[in-house]
């Protein structure tokens, strides 16, 4: 199909676009409620105009029936590849499916989609857990643990709780660790996080001495629940969200694992942009074989590593640009790095 033709097309449908040159490149995001995905993006667009081609994308906004119609469409419109941030895993089939039968390689966006038609390119989330409980368990090693997981439909909330488990599972079956809540949050949300807190506080008269937030976002309502007892303990997250980065500095948040957005953006612009070109997944750069979903489906995948921020190293995040000393530093307390 011509490419102006595509471009004309996608405008009409109400995607967002940028002029048509060369491959068109199509992006589901699931959900925009994250302020990290405005910064995958940006670095998105660049790689994917870098290499002379299109960017359009659709936002789902938390619906898996309108992530499935947004794809449709996009596929319709004649996407060369399509990069999906999935907002559930099991949901999102169809729109495989259907890529495939177009001939549409589908990259799986900081998302698994465990389908050996997919290309998987996202931070390691084990490895992110491990940080999160390792950072956590070196200033509370022992105590009563609540760990706020993610929402239930995506792959990652498990990753992350096996990372953590690897940390802290011997000394949770020995008795040194015990576990009095775990709940999951539907959407991520830092609102449903703060309930959950508030509930896990209730049924334990306050004795919580640590928490494991699979986010930032739901760290915040960890930290709101918390700060309404008048309580401050460790927390960990993740994400390099401003605000999280700001509570590692105020001390009361331990640790935020940053998973710098730039680089898996720019890993995905590219990576579209090959396969759009004809690369085998396979002989992308730097691919190896991934197999840790549930269903132990071999797919070829990038994992990158991620970097943990705590008051000893913040200023990593600083020198990088992501936020300012004065965003970082506000009301910071005594010897933080980079304050």
């Amino acid at each position: 199909m011509n490419k102006l033709i595509i471009a004309a097309a996608v405008a009409a449908a109400g995607f967002t676009s940028s002029a048509a040159i060369a491959d068109v490149v199509g992006v589901s995001w699931a959900s925009f409620q994250e302020e990290r995905w405005k910064i995958d993006e940006a670095a998105m667009v660049a790689a994917i105009e870098a290499a002379g081609n299109t960017y359009v994308s659709a936002d789902a906004e938390s619906s898996s029936a309108k992530q499935l119609t947004d794809i449709e469409a996009l596929i319709t419109q004649g996407v060369d590849v399509l990069i999906i941030n999935a907002w559930d895993k099991d949901a999102i089939a169809p729109a495989i499916e259907a890529a495939a039968n177009e001939g549409i390689p589908v990259i799986g966006y900081d998302r698994l989609i465990e389908d050996a038609r997919t290309f998987y390119l996202t931070f390691d989330n084990v490895g992110v857990g491990r940080i999160i409980a390792k950072s956590v368990q070196a200033v509370q090693p022992s105590g009563n643990y609540a760990i706020i997981k993610g929402d239930p439909g995506d792959p990652n909330a498990m990753f992350l709780l096996q990372g953590m488990m690897e940390v802290i599972g011997d000394d949770v079956a020995s008795g040194k660790i015990k576990i009095v809540g775990e709940s999951f949050s539907d959407g991520w949300k830092p609102e449903n996080a703060q309930k959950n807190m508030e509930q896990i506080l209730t049924a334990n008269n306050n004795e919580v001495d640590a928490v494991l937030s699979e986010n930032d976002g739901m760290a915040g309502g960890v930290v709101a629940a918390l700060s309404a007892q008048g309580m401050v303990i460790p927390v960990g997250g993740q994400d390099g969200d401003l605000a999280a980065i700001n509570r590692v500095a105020r001390g009361i948040q331990t640790v935020s694992v940053w998973k710098d957005a730039r680089d898996l953006g720019k890993a995905a612009g590219e990576i579209a942009s090959a396969l759009a070109n004809g690369t085998a997944m396979s002989d992308i750069d730097g691919a190896s074989t991934f197999s840790g979903g549930e269903k132990g489906i071999a797919i070829n995948a990038i994992l990158l590593d991620p970097t943990p921020l705590t008051r000893d190293n913040l200023s990593i995040a600083i020198n990088g640009g992501h936020i300012s000393k004065a965003q970082a530093c506000e009301g910071a307390i005594a010897d933080v790095d980079g304050c």
